[in-house]
């Protein structure tokens, strides 16, 4: 048994509670020891102390330094802010991290292993938005800035070179709209180029391209991408479009890495349609609950544990319904621990 490690457990709304329990399992199988310190944010978090992101949820993450989070709702339009853009601002969580790679063959794409780097604090997801009345309509003109910073640049370009190059990828393609929006997505491509000059040149190779000719590349010929570094939008919408290419979000982690904490998350929603029908696939928590392995340097378990879902789709045969098979979500996660467990 290894040491006990500390980390605070957000098991968020909707499907949240469900995927948690199964990646929790999961972890235990793999003979880990977490020592959790339970938390309610998103809707959870309003029921329990009238706050999407409670106060307690912040002391946690600024004493455990590691969270494992399920997905938090955010209502559309009105409401609150979204708490995972809350939390990134708190903990100044730099760079969204966001793989996508096929783990069942023979889909309509195959052989798909790509990296998104994402920009996770500035662009347009900074919120500096407001209305303009006109003609008696209070909300006739809506307005929106986005803010990129030299620094803010040049924090997540350093950190997607040097995670690029640690993996052993030949490849970064730096994703920009520098034609159009030549200030705010200019300084981010500008910075770049300067520091692939100064210390990357000779380690791996760098490509530019505007971002909605990337979209269209990665649809014809995903597999000429290695690893992607983008700003915040577009990374968003990215790396949602990869999660395509490899059957679907149920399949897709994320991690957010800053410099005094990382929280690692399931990139898809709540899925409140679904919630408490046992039917949601628990994967791309596993997988994000994989990266935070990573993260720990246990990189043995978290190998132990991405081969064991594997094993479990591709030689068990048990999928959850949205990859096409008859599973719920105990039926997978007990064939998975069965699989962790006995090799």
């Amino acid at each position: 048994m290894s040491k006990t490690i500390t980390a605070t457990l957000i098991p968020g709304d909707g499907i949240g509670p469900e995927i948690v329990d199964a990646t929790l399992a999961a972890l235990e199988a793999l003979g880990l020891s977490f020592d959790w310190d339970i938390q309610q944010a998103g809707l959870a978090g309003i029921k329990a102390a009238g706050d999407p992101l409670p106060e307690a949820v912040l002391n946690s993450i600024r004493r455990t330094r590691l969270a494992l989070k399920g997905p938090l709702e955010t209502p559309s339009g009105g409401g609150y802010r979204s708490s995972n853009v809350r939390l990134r601002e708190a903990f100044k969580l730099y760079a969204n991290v966001r793989p996508a790679k096929t783990m069942i063959p023979g889909g309509r794409y195959d052989d798909i292993d790509l990296m998104i780097y994402r920009e996770n604090l500035e662009g347009l997801y900074t919120g500096y938005e407001h209305y303009i009345p006109m003609d008696g309509d209070p909300e006739a003109v809506a307005i929106a800035t986005g803010v990129n910073t030299r620094q803010g640049a040049h924090r997540v370009l350093e950190y997607a070179f040097e995670h690029s190059i640690a993996l052993g990828r030949k490849k970064l393609a730096i994703v920009h709209k520098a034609n159009i929006m030549k200030a705010l997505t200019g300084i981010f491509l500008d910075e770049a180029r300067k520091l692939y000059k100064s210390k990357y040149e000779d380690k791996i190779e760098m490509h530019e391209v505007i971002v909605d000719a990337c979209a269209m590349k990665l649809v014809l010929n995903p597999w000429q991408f290695d690893s992607l570094v983008t700003t915040n939008l577009f990374g968003d919408i990215l790396s949602d479009l990869a999660a395509g290419l490899v059957g679907g979000l149920g399949m897709t982690p994320g991690a957010n890495i800053g410099t005094d904490a990382a929280i690692f998350e399931a990139v898809h929603g709540s899925a409140p349609d679904i919630a408490g029908k046992g039917i949601a696939n628990p994967v791309a928590l596993m997988l994000a609950a994989g990266m935070m392995l990573d993260h720990l340097k246990l990189q043995d378990e978290a190998t132990r544990l991405r081969s064991a879902i594997s094993a479990t789709f591709n030689d068990d045969k048990v999928r959850t319904g949205d990859l096409g098979g008859t599973a719920d979500t105990k039926t997978f996660t007990t064939a998975l621990v069965s699989r962790i467990r006995n090799g």
